[in-house]
């Protein structure tokens, strides 16, 4: 059941996210196809794309796919997993998204509606910077992280890999998270703070 269609990985609600912002942009629903291992979807459409079967069935070498599946460590399984075995990740962005021309975004990264990525910074590797976040101006985003709707990281924030920016947070300038953490929603990040912490609060504390 090979597919010679670009392939979203994943059939919830982010991917539903990733889908409409391909659409959106002009591309036909006939040039993709969803991905997902729960059996129970296999023939489902949504947005008028079908669910044609696992990864596992429809991805081999040369195949394009992005991982659409907000849990961090399942985007990078699956990620790591799909390219193993000669899949092409593509980045998705949102074409009302302002992402400078001076910025990098790394393959199989999404740009959700809205966000905005300034000159100079670098998004890694299957990241989501989602609805209405902004990365400030040469800030580096750690491979396979989340920047949640209305998140903020002001201007030269770093984030380690696989960080979770809440909703709403706030990183001040220059902040550097270490990976893993996790910033609650509505957060103010004052200080920087080291891998695996989980930071909550205003001013932000390490709980």
């Amino acid at each position: 059941m090979v597919t010679d269609k670009w392939v979203v990985v994943g059939a919830g609600g982010h991917a539903r996210v990733v889908m409409d912002a391909l659409l959106f942009s002009g591309d036909i629903q006939n040039s993709y196809v969803f991905a997902d291992d729960d059996v129970a979807l296999h023939g489902v459409e949504m947005l008028g794309v079908t669910v044609l079967g696992s990864s596992t069935q429809l991805i081999q070498h040369g195949t394009r796919f992005h991982v659409a599946v907000g849990a961090n460590r399942t985007r990078e399984m699956l990620f790591s997993a799909l390219v193993d075995i000669g899949g092409l990740p593509f980045a998705v962005t949102h074409s009302s998204a302002c992402v400078s021309q001076f910025a990098k975004v790394a393959a199989g990264s999404f740009i959700a509606a809205q966000a905005v990525v300034a000159p100079t910074s670098v998004i890694g590797m299957g990241v989501i910077v989602n609805h209405s976040a902004v990365v400030d101006h040469d800030c580096r985003v750690g491979d396979f992280s989340h920047i949640a709707p209305g998140a903020t990281l002001a201007g030269g924030v770093v984030l380690g890999r696989g960080v979770l920016v809440g909703a709403g947070a706030r990183l001040l300038p220059g902040i550097t998270i270490g990976a893993e953490a996790v910033i609650g929603a509505g957060a103010v990040v004052t200080a920087n703070v080291g891998p695996h912490a989980k930071v909550l609060g205003v001013p932000g504390r390490v709980v």
